[in-house]
Order: C-alpha cells, then structure tokens, then sequence
C-alpha cells in the first residue's frame, strides 16, 4: 500500500506555477488576480477562504476579498459579482459556497462571467466539460485526476466506482474518468447493494460527506482508493469518507485524509486562475 501523498503534489504544482507566473508577469506587466466574496461568518468557509488568500500570496496572485454579512441580500451579493465582472485586474471570481439560505446560489454562481468561473461552477463551464470541450475544470476532481497522473496510476481501461453524485464533485469528476477512457459507474444513496457495486472498482472514488462511510468489505482487494470527504469522527477528529484505517492494508494506493485531495483543491484554483489570466492577455 503507498499513501498519494497530496502535500507533496501540491507542491510540486506549485513550484511550476510560480515560475510560470514569474515570467508572465514579466513579460506582460501584469499579475493574475482572483477575488473571493465570502457572504456570511461560518467558520469552515473563513478557513477555506483563508486557505485561498495565502495560497495567492505564495505565488503572486493579487488576491480580492468581498466580505459580506448573512443578513445581505440576495441583490448585495449579485452587484459584488457584477463590480468583480468588470474589474479588468480580476481574472478569476470564485464564491465561497455554502451561501446563505435566502440567497439563490445557482443564480449568484451563473452570475459570474464564465470567462472568470475559475471553480468551473458555471453552467457554460459545465456545459463545455460534458459536451468534451472543457474549458475550466472545477477544482477537486481535477485534483484527483492530477494525483492520479502523477503518481502514474493507469486509468484507461479501468473500472472506475465514483460514490456521490453532487455537481461540485461526484459528476464532473466521473466525466474527468471518462475522458480519461475509464469505465465509470456512479453510485448515490438509492445504489442498491452498494457494497457490491463498489467491489468491482479499480479505482474507488468517495465523496458523500458521511464520516468513515467506506468499510473495507466495500473495496476490491489492490484498488486505488480517492477519498474527497472531509468530516469530523466522534473524538473531533478529521476523516475522510472512508475507513482509513481498515481499508489501507487492502489498497495499492489511498489518499490520506487530511494531507490527500485537499492541498490539491486549492492548488488546481490556482492553476485555473493563472489560465484565466494567460487567456484574457
């Protein structure tokens, strides 16, 4: 069994996109920018969004801001998103979710111009990932496909198990395996005998918010195993989806979690901000 280890990874993507952006910089006079419009004061998104501004100060991407309290209204949060759209030095938008009840996401998020989507939430976005011209891939499961890539694990051919179907990671992220030539099954919560659909898996994808969910009488003796939760157990403790404990003897490869797909997160929004900006010049 070998640990992806996603520090590691994120990283090295750094390091290149740095240099990258070093000599963009040069050449064109001018810095990336992404802003961020965090509405509302809960605890797990000020830590993501913190995680996002220093990533942008590590690499020379000018970061933006927009705070906004829970009680705004619906229109406050489309006129940042508007004033964003027309900032000529902001290259990427992104808008930390969960936003409040009140506020309609799905129409903040189709407010960002697509050419600034650089979470690839936008429906154009999605769009042109499913139609097999993907422009801006969103975050996480890009993240995993790079893990992947890098640690050389084979994917064409295989059998792919993908556990969730949310349009933030589950979806996208079976399209980046099928783009990829795996064969792709995904599984949710009315997948009967669930156990043995995830069995057959080559490579076992998890992403259902449900601490510890994946048991190792769930995974195929030799899978590679990409936990995407992030959960608290019963000692306050981070965990992932699955059983890490338990099913780690069985794999050949599994991403820890924390330290697995998560560095990787925020690491393909920086990419995707630096090809924003390397398309707008």
């Amino acid at each position: 069994m070998q640990i992806i280890d996603g520090k590691a990874v994120a990283t090295s993507v750094r390091s290149a996109l740095k240099a990258e952006i070093e000599t963009l910089s040069v050449s064109s006079g001018k810095h990336p920018g992404l802003a961020v419009v965090l509405v509302g004061d809960d605890h797990a998104s000020r830590i993501y969004v913190r995680n996002k501004i220093n990533a942008c100060a590590e690499l020379g991407i000018k970061s933006t801001l927009v705070e906004l309290p829970a009680t705004c209204t619906e229109e406050d949060v489309l006129r940042e998103v508007c004033t964003l759209n027309d900032d000529d030095t902001v290259h990427g938008i992104i808008v930390q979710l969960p936003l409040p009840r009140h506020i309609d996401t799905d129409k903040v998020l189709a407010s960002v111009k697509p050419e600034k989507d650089v979470d690839g939430c936008h429906y154009v976005q999605k769009g042109k990932l499913w139609t097999g011209n993907p422009e801006t891939l969103p975050c996480t499961p890009y993240g995993c496909i790079e893990l992947l890539k890098h640690y050389g694990i084979e994917i064409a051919g295989k059998e792919a198990v993908v556990v969730g179907r949310s349009n933030l990671v589950g979806r996208p992220l079976a399209e980046l395996l099928l783009r990829e030539n795996a064969t792709v099954t995904i599984c949710h919560s009315k997948t009967k005998d669930l156990g043995e659909v995830t069995r057959r898996a080559d490579i076992l994808c998890v992403a259902i918010g449900s601490g510890k969910f994946i048991k190792a009488d769930m995974v195929k003796d030799g899978a590679v195993v990409i936990d995407v939760g992030m959960n608290r157990d019963e000692e306050g403790k981070l965990c992932g989806d699955v059983d890490f404990k338990n099913v780690a003897d069985k794999c050949s490869y599994i991403t820890p979690v924390p330290g697995g797909v998560g560095p990787m997160t925020v690491t393909m929004l920086m990419k995707n901000t630096v090809e924003a900006f390397k398309r707008r010049i």
